[in-house]
Parts: structure tokens; sequence; C-alpha cells
């Protein structure tokens, strides 16, 4: 099996100006899969996958670390540089003095010297305990932002992580961060699909040279209802002009409109055909079909109930 070489993009404020791979896996624990997440990562390397999206609140950081060793020790890579390997900041630690060592923590998990990206999971810290989610609004406590920020610096400045940013950050809050960076966030993670197009953010973080990545950008499976994006009728339209799956025209677009994606899946097949992007393109007349789509966001957000002032 010849593995698929994927496009990279240079993340601006990492060290050493690391490249990351425009389409990763993402690890979080999937309900319905047979397929563990250990064996996922290591039939991703197989096909060509070289960027693995994790976080501390997934709890697959030991997993996903055994999967690397493995890997290496298989000779499927011949060091783990040629990974590119994303952890997430959960808002238990999301305060000034303990970044430094949750990250050391996930490093540990993972069995790494370093992470090639490090990101708060969201714009909320709540007090120091267990991860629970949805999180209660009871237990929210002030996010000092600009604390935290220092802290995230210093994890890059200790080489503990290659590149540092932020997971659904709105414009108002990039701009607050902005304005007291001296490492600018390298990515803004949030939820991009053809059902939410984030035209807004997508072009204030193209301005500012921050990359975006864009995590369900499939939307999600059939436990919420139906899903916007793989049951449009236009899309199947699409998808039979082109030959191509619904999934593989939904990552076409993200990638020509510049993004980076982490996709979900351990199907071997799909994993395959989401590889199966980078040859063809989409015309004028698709993306004309592609911008009447109604518009919804899917994450509403992590607590319960919901805040009003996470998005604008």
């Amino acid at each position: 099996m010849t593995a698929t070489t994927i496009p990279q993009v240079t993340l601006h404020s990492s060290s050493g100006h690391r490249k990351m791979p425009v389409i990763g896996l993402g690890t979080a624990p999937e309900a319905t899969s047979t397929v563990t997440t250990k064996d996922a990562v290591l039939e991703a390397i197989k096909q060509g996958y070289r960027h693995f999206d994790a976080a501390s609140a997934y709890g697959v950081e030991q997993s996903v670390g055994e999967a690397i060793a493995e890997a290496l020790k298989l000779g499927l890579i011949e060091s783990r540089d040629q990974l590119f390997i994303t952890s997430k900041l959960w808002v238990t630690d999301n305060h000034a003095q303990t970044i430094v060592p949750a990250l050391q923590k996930s490093l540990r998990t993972l069995q790494l010297e370093y992470l090639d990206l490090y990101l708060i999971h969201w714009p909320i810290a709540t007090k120091p305990g267990k991860v629970v989610y949805p999180i209660e609004v009871s237990e929210i406590v002030e996010f000092d932002m600009k604390g935290v920020w220092e802290s995230m610096e210093e994890c890059q400045r200790l080489g503990l992580t290659k590149a540092i940013g932020v997971s659904n950050f709105s414009i108002s809050k990039l701009e607050k961060l902005l304005s007291f960076a001296t490492i600018p966030p390298a990515v803004n993670q949030v939820e991009v699909n053809l059902g939410w197009q984030q035209q807004q953010l997508r072009e204030f973080c193209k301005e500012k040279g921050i990359t975006v990545t864009a995590f369900s950008p499939l939307r999600k499976g059939a436990s919420r209802g139906a899903n916007l994006v793989m049951d449009n009728d236009v899309l199947k339209e699409l998808s039979d002009a082109h030959g191509k799956t619904v999934a593989q025209i939904c990552l076409r677009w993200l990638y020509e409109e510049g993004l980076t994606f982490v996709v979900k899946s351990y199907d071997k097949d799909r994993m395959k055909q989401n590889l199966g992007i980078f040859d063809w393109s989409l015309t004028e007349d698709d993306y004309k079909k592609i911008a009447e789509i109604h518009q919804d966001r899917l994450i509403k957000g992590p607590t319960k109930p919901l805040l009003d002032d996470l998005w604008e």
C-alpha cells in the first residue's frame, strides 16, 4: 500500500517554522467504534496520516502514545519528528500556575519529549478537578486569559511544544488575546463545515496569520438528529457529478478554502477515502451551490446550561 503524501502548511509563530499536515486524524473516543484508538492511529500512519489530534479530556493520550511507540518499533516512521501531535489543555487546568504541569503530564502519558501544538481547549476556566462533560456552570471561575497565555508561551519557550494555539475562540476573544500576546496563537481550532462555514472568523484569522483547523468537518453522527452536511441533497448532487463521496466534497472544499482539518473516522476504508481529495477540484458552480447551504452551529458550547457570551 502506498501512503498518501499530505500537503502541509507552515505555522507562523511556531518554533523553527513547524509545518502541519493539512489533514489530521481526530482521536476523541468513538462510542460506536469497535476499533481501538491505538489500532486506528497505527492504521492511519500506514495510510500516510502524520497529524494526530488528541486532548487530555479525551482520555486517549496513552493510546496515541502507545501507537506512536509501536509505529517506531515497526519502522512505519523513522522518527517521532515525522509526526505532528496536538493535544489540548482542559478547562480544569486553565489557570496560569497549572498549565506547565498539565502539559508535562500529557507528555508523560503520550511518552513524548514534546508536542507540535498545544491548544487551550475552551476559553473557559473551572475549579480544578475531574473532567466532567458537559461542564456544570456552577464550576466556572474567572478565566485569566493573560496569565494563561503567558504560561502557554512559557511552554513553547521551554521546548515542551513547538507551537501554541487556541480552540473555540471567537473574533473578540482572539482580539483580546492578540492585544497582549508576545507569541501569537499559531492555530484556532473551531467548528467549520459546509453547514457552518464561519466566513468572518476565517477571514479574521487569515489576516492575523492564524491557521484555522476545522473540527467536525463532516458534522456529527446521527445522535444529534439529521446531519445538515452528510444528508444534504445539494452535496449528494455534487458527489454524483464528481464521482466522489459527500465527505470528499466537504473536505475538498475545506482544503481549497485554505483550511486544515481534523477528521474523525476509525474505519479503514473511510480513512483512505478522506485522503482522496488532493487530485481534483470543485467548480465555480459548485461554490455557488455550497454558498446556499443552510447555516447552523452544531457545537453550541461545552456547558450545561449554555453560556450567553461564549460566541458573539
